[in-house]
């Protein structure tokens, strides 16, 4: 089990943070969470886990100021995602599309950082590849999961080495 910072809520709404025994912020979980830092919000009141709340409320705060990430049409099209029988396998598409998105985001990053020392970057084809088979995957699997079935396989240009 990963090592969890928890953070308690009390019922004049504040947030404590029990590694650092002060009060915090939503601003402050909101770093902890863009640090890497797992967190468990638990209400003091109820000991119920309302960290998903939090983190909804984080998230609307960033959407409400600045540029937001999500536009009107992608939020009204996740709402129509709430639907018994596609909610299951959109969570798991979105999940596993932002793990590869941070998978490759660490690739590249290794792979910039090869680049900056002299290293070769022969492997650039192969990461996009890779990447491109990746999505594939998870396109087919969220196709199946929704009844749809999955893409054709057999109408893909092959490469040959």
């Amino acid at each position: 089990m990963t090592d969890q910072r928890l953070i308690k809520k009390y019922p004049n709404r504040r947030l404590y943070d029990t590694e650092e025994s002060r009060y915090i912020t939503l601003v402050d979980v909101q770093r902890l969470v863009q640090s890497g830092k797992d967190i468990k919000v638990v209400d003091t009141q109820s000991g119920e886990d309302i960290t998903r709340g939090i983190l909804i409320q984080i998230i609307t705060e960033q959407e409400a100021s600045g540029t937001p990430m999500f536009t009107t049409d992608m939020l009204a099209r996740f709402i129509r995602f709430y639907d018994a029988s596609m909610q299951d396998a959109f969570s798991s598409f979105l999940e596993q599309t932002l793990k590869l998105y941070s998978e490759q985001q660490e690739q590249m990053q290794a792979q910039l950082s090869h680049l900056v020392s002299g290293k070769s970057v022969d492997n650039w084809t192969q990461l996009a590849e890779r990447n491109m088979e990746l999505w594939r995957e998870m396109q087919d699997s969220f196709f199946r999961a929704a009844g749809l079935g999955g893409t054709d396989r057999s109408s893909r240009p092959r490469r040959d080495d």
